[in-house]
């Protein structure tokens, strides 16, 4: 018999999968579990690694674990930036690089940079790793000592499209604490393609379960007839009706409370204590609660949507989630005397006790 979820038990199965109960997990396990988290606002994503880690995991500690080379930071997917780890930053691109590349050919055209013109600064890029990592700038500037211009466009361009290639990644930390230095990248694909694959489906499902067939395909960009026959061969991939539509979770998640190998230690203290009300919980931009699936109107009405991201300018807003529903968005500006005054702004109704629990929330949240 399938499993019927309603949608308040798709998002607290959802608010399970996704560990914003917190987890007893190291920073490069919850991406080992995750996958990959959307990455290209990178104090966003170290904050969304912290909330789903272990109780005390810090920002300087996800920091560390790029320092140390247990977390990367690359473009496996969408042309956008994701952290993840050094095995998963492979296994991606084993199924993605062709593809980003071939769909990129005519802005590489239209940037004036053709196949020679990229191997030069390939050539150039590598001898230079081979030293030592490099900051942004200074990668951009060896191209343009090398008569290849950088600005507007090519530089970034160049610097996306050879860390698809799987030459560089974003690894540890410049000494200024906000920067990330260009490294080598010596990663192998994986021995079994196909065990890849699944595993990728394996974790996409059990990081953010119940989804549909619909979300994997938006989140990889992979064909669906590949997805459908790795997601065939995760034993544990268990299907629910969610509000009347096929979708995926993994049983073994669901039934117990809490996940085996290699995701041990990812019960959440929420699971653990047996609530069954999620309650305020604050996430930074970009989270994968909205961005790691295509449909988000379990989780937000239209006008929410609208306001997360004002203007549709592509910058997703830090989100305020009562019971997983986004009711309003939130931040932390700095006064120009160097102090925080919270900006809090509702959308959504909730009532007078809730938006006092979301002001304390947003005084006390510990990842500034």
């Amino acid at each position: 018999m399938v499993l019927q979820l309603s949608a308040e038990e798709a998002r607290r199965m959802r608010w399970r999968s996704q560990l914003l109960g917190g987890s007893d997990l190291t920073p490069a396990e919850v991406l080992t579990r995750a996958v990959a988290l959307q990455g290209q606002d990178l104090p966003a994503v170290l904050r969304a690694i912290a909330i789903r880690s272990r109780p005390g995991t810090t920002v300087a500690d996800v920091r560390t674990a790029f320092d140390d080379g247990a977390l990367v930071r690359g473009w496996p997917m969408r042309g956008t930036l994701f952290a993840t780890t050094p095995e998963n930053l492979a296994a991606l691109l084993t199924f993605t690089a062709e593809r980003i590349h071939r769909s990129t050919i005519r802005r590489r055209e239209e940037l004036g940079l053709d196949d020679r013109t990229v191997a030069r600064a390939r050539d150039i890029l590598l001898a230079a790793l081979e030293e030592r990592p490099l900051r942004r700038s200074q990668a951009l500037a060896l191209w343009e000592t090398a008569g290849i211009p950088t600005a507007g466009g090519p530089g970034y361009h160049l610097l996306m499209h050879l860390s698809v290639a799987g030459d560089a990644h974003w690894g540890a930390f410049a000494p200024n604490g906000t920067e990330q230095l260009l490294t080598l990248s010596p990663l192998l694909p994986p021995a079994d393609p196909d065990a890849a694959l699944a595993g990728i489906v394996r974790g996409f499902v059990l990081a953010r379960g119940p989804v549909t067939e619909g979300d994997l395909a938006w989140w990889t960009k992979l064909p669906r007839a590949g997805l459908r026959r790795a997601a065939a061969a995760v034993e544990d991939l268990v299907e629910v009706e969610m509000e009347g539509r096929t979708a995926w979770i993994i049983g073994e998640a669901q039934d117990s409370g809490s996940v085996g190998d290699p995701q041990e230690g990812a019960e959440s203290t929420e699971e653990k204590s047996g609530g069954t009300a999620t309650g305020v919980v604050l996430l930074p931009g970009f989270d994968e609660w909205i961005l790691g699936y295509a449909d988000r109107s379990l989780v937000a009405s239209g006008a929410m949507l609208d306001a997360l991201v004002p203007g549709r300018n592509g910058v997703f807003r830090p989100v305020v989630l009562v019971d997983g529903v986004v009711v309003g968005t939130w931040r932390l500006p700095r006064t120009p005397r160097g102090r925080t005054e919270p900006v809090i702004e509702l959308v959504e109704n909730v009532p007078a006790a809730t938006q006092r629990a979301i002001e304390q929330a947003v005084q006390a949240w510990p990842h500034r």
